[in-house]
C-alpha cells in the first residue's frame, strides 16, 4: 500500500515537471504572427512605420493569423507563447509583455520625446464640406478642450493640446453617431461619458468597424464623426474627408509573458511580419 502511495507521488511530480517544462519558452518555435485585418489604423500604421509596407504594397506574410479587434488580439497573444502582434498602447494590460522597440519602452514620456518609433495619431474625421450638427460640433469642441484632453491623458493616451481652452457647456440636445477604429474606441467612450455628465440631452452612439469604415461612413453621413488611428490616405482626402488629431498613441509591440525577448529593432520587426525570420532563436543570429 506505501509502494502504490509512492508511485502515485512520482506519477504525480512527473506530470507536474511535464506541465512546467511545456509551459516553458522554446526559441526554436516558429513564431506565431498575430496581424489586424486590411483596412485596420493599426495595421496601416505599424506596416508604414516598419517597412512591411513598400511602394504602398503590404507584405505581411499569408501566413499571418488575423484578428479583426484590438480585444481579439490581446487574447491570441496571451494564450500562445511563441505569439507576436501589436496593439494600442491604450489598450495594453497585464495579460500580455510589450517589447521595447530600439531599445525604447512603449510609454508616453519615450512617445512624446520622439524616442519610441512605433507611434501615430488618434483622428476624428468629418466630411470637409459638410456642417456638422449642434451636438456634434460641440462633442468635438469638448474633446479638444482643456476637459476632454484631460480625459484623453487619464485613459492612457497622450493630449495634443497642453494649452487647449476651456470647454463652456451648452444647452444642446440631439443624437451623435461616432464610428470606426476600435483602437480610438476605449478612449472615445470615456470622452463620451464625461460630456453626457455635463450635457444629458444629448445621446452618443460609438460603433467600431475600423479606421477605413470610420472614414468612409463619416464621408456617407452614416457617423456624424469617424474615428481612425492613422492618417488620412489621398484619396480619402480627394474625397472629401477632413481628420483632426485628438491625441497620439504608440502602437504596442506585444508577446507572451513566458517570451524571454525583451527588445527588437524595427528591422526584426519588419522581417517577422514579412515572414523572413520564422523563429525567435533567428533574432539573436
Amino acid at each position: 500500500m506505501l509502494m502504490k502511495k509512492h508511485v502515485a507521488l512520482i506519477m504525480a511530480m512527473i506530470m507536474m515537471l511535464t506541465v512546467g517544462l511545456g509551459l516553458a519558452f522554446n526559441a526554436d518555435s516558429e513564431i506565431v504572427v498575430v496581424s489586424r485585418e486590411e483596412g485596420s489604423g493599426t495595421r496601416g500604421a505599424f506596416v508604414e512605420i516598419t517597412g512591411v509596407e513598400v511602394d504602398k504594397v503590404d507584405n505581411t506574410t499569408l501566413d499571418a493569423e488575423i484578428q479583426n479587434a484590438t480585444s481579439q488580439v490581446l487574447v491570441s497573444v496571451a494564450g500562445n507563447e511563441v505569439a507576436i502582434g501589436y496593439i494600442s498602447l491604450a489598450a495594453l494590460n497585464e495579460t500580455v509583455k510589450a517589447l521595447k522597440v530600439d531599445g525604447f519602452e512603449a510609454n508616453s514620456e519615450n512617445i512624446i520625446a520622439g524616442d519610441y518609433p512605433v507611434a501615430r495619431p488618434f483622428n476624428v474625421v468629418t466630411k470637409a464640406d459638410a456642417d456638422l450638427s449642434e451636438a456634434a460640433a460641440d462633442f468635438l469642441a469638448f474633446i479638444l478642450s482643456k476637459e476632454g484632453q484631460a480625459v484623453i491623458t487619464e485613459n492612457d493616451a497622450i493630449a495634443v493640446d497642453a494649452d487647449a481652452p476651456a470647454y463652456e457647456a451648452k444647452d444642446v440636445e440631439g443624437k451623435v453617431v461616432v464610428g470606426g477604429s476600435t483602437s480610438v474606441e476605449p478612449v472615445m467612450g470615456k470622452l463620451a461619458e464625461a460630456y453626457k455628465a455635463l450635457n444629458p440631452k444629448v445621446e452618443i452612439e460609438i460603433q467600431g468597424g475600423g479606421s477605413s469604415t470610420g472614414v468612409n461612413q463619416a464621408l456617407e453621413g452614416t457617423f456624424d464623426i469617424g474615428m481612425a488611428s492613422r492618417n488620412l490616405k489621398d484619396s480619402e482626402v480627394e474625397k472629401g474627408a477632413k481628420n483632426t488629431v485628438i491625441a497620439m498613441d504608440g502602437i504596442a509591440v506585444i508577446v507572451n509573458p513566458e517570451n524571454t525577448i525583451e527588445d527588437v529593432s524595427l528591422e526584426q520587426l519588419r522581417q517577422i511580419f514579412t515572414g523572413e525570420v520564422k523563429t525567435w532563436a533567428e533574432l539573436g543570429k
